[in-house]
């Protein structure tokens, strides 16, 4: 007997980290995960951003793109669950719907993938780089003006093909999703994230659920408040800054073994050039308070940055 249908994009990804949180709903209903595909079943659907290959997402309208089509169907009730990377998410949330688990979290850092070379700087003058996101591509000029960055498309194993076809020299990709994929060992080197901080959000996934539906055991007991309390400082300063697809922001937030919280987020211009940071600590964290923290460092650096931030930005 079905007890809930799960909504996902329908990449090798996407259902890989799906089937993972199917899996753990399953046990959480107490029941059988080996019948995980008859209690809750996935269902696939096709979102405008997995169709449109040719340009970045900025071009074409930004995050919601990965989002929209799955969200309409949880608010029709075609689906009751929609699992998203949370980095692919705008920052505010669909009215009727909320965001009900936050599992916890994978690797946040960022990969370095190349056939011939094993980093960043490793890389010869006029090496070409290949990536969709204008934030790794920003903090990647700031330290190597001198790379070409050439806008790379597709799934995981698309741009991995890619890499091999001579297209580019070296990728950037999410540490978390080749990690989920089996496919760690292409990567090369990380990028620290302390020095250049992630996407807000990265290596999270994200269990939307219709708001009127938030009050169940199982969502309980898959939250994990550690990763919660981390993505919520991230995406304060995501908020703060609005940031989308059309902006270079990285946020990354850790907790420490004492209970403190430490942020870092940074603002880039799109050619690396202009560079606004901030960092902060704060001791014993709720979800709340680490918002908070976010939303002011965000708040800082536009204020530092003056009318000017989206014309950097953009």
């Amino acid at each position: 007997m079905i007890r809930l249908k799960i909504g996902t994009r329908g990449s090798k990804l996407a259902t890989t980290q799906c089937g993972w949180v199917q899996r753990q709903i399953v046990a959480a209903l107490g029941e059988d995960v080996a019948r995980a595909d008859e209690i809750a079943p996935l269902v696939i659907i096709s979102t405008q951003g997995d169709r449109i290959q040719d340009r970045r997402l900025i071009e074409a309208g930004g995050k919601q793109l990965f989002t929209k089509e799955i969200e309409d169907a949880l608010l029709r009730g075609d689906i009751d669950v929609a699992v998203h990377s949370l980095k692919d998410m705008p920052a505010n949330e669909v009215e009727g719907l909320s965001i009900a688990v936050f599992p916890v979290r994978e690797d946040p850092r960022d990969a370095f993938v190349s056939v011939k070379y094993q980093s960043l700087m490793d890389m010869p003058a006029g090496a070409k780089l290949g990536t969709a996101s204008l934030r790794r591509q920003a903090q990647a000029l700031n330290v190597r003006p001198d790379i070409e960055v050439v806008m790379l498309r597709g799934n995981v194993d698309t741009r991995l093909k890619k890499l091999e076809a001579g297209d580019c020299d070296a990728i950037l990709l999410a540490a978390a999703g080749l990690n989920r994929l089996s496919l760690s060992h292409h990567i090369k080197s990380y990028i620290d994230p302390d020095q250049f901080a992630s996407a807000p959000g990265q290596g999270a996934l994200a269990v939307q659920c219709r708001t009127a539906d938030i009050d169940q055991d199982w969502i309980r007991k898959l939250h994990h408040v550690p990763t919660h309390i981390c993505i919520s400082a991230e995406r304060g300063a995501l908020e703060a800054l609005e940031a989308s697809c059309r902006t270079a922001v990285g946020a990354y937030a850790k907790l420490s073994d004492d209970h403190t919280l430490t942020l870092f987020t940074e603002a880039l211009s799109a050619d690396g050039t202009t560079r606004w940071q901030r960092r902060a600590k704060l001791a014993n964290p709720t979800v709340e308070s680490a918002r908070t923290l976010g939303l002011r460092l965000g708040h800082e650096i536009r204020d530092e940055a003056g009318d000017d931030f989206i014309q950097y930005l953009g």
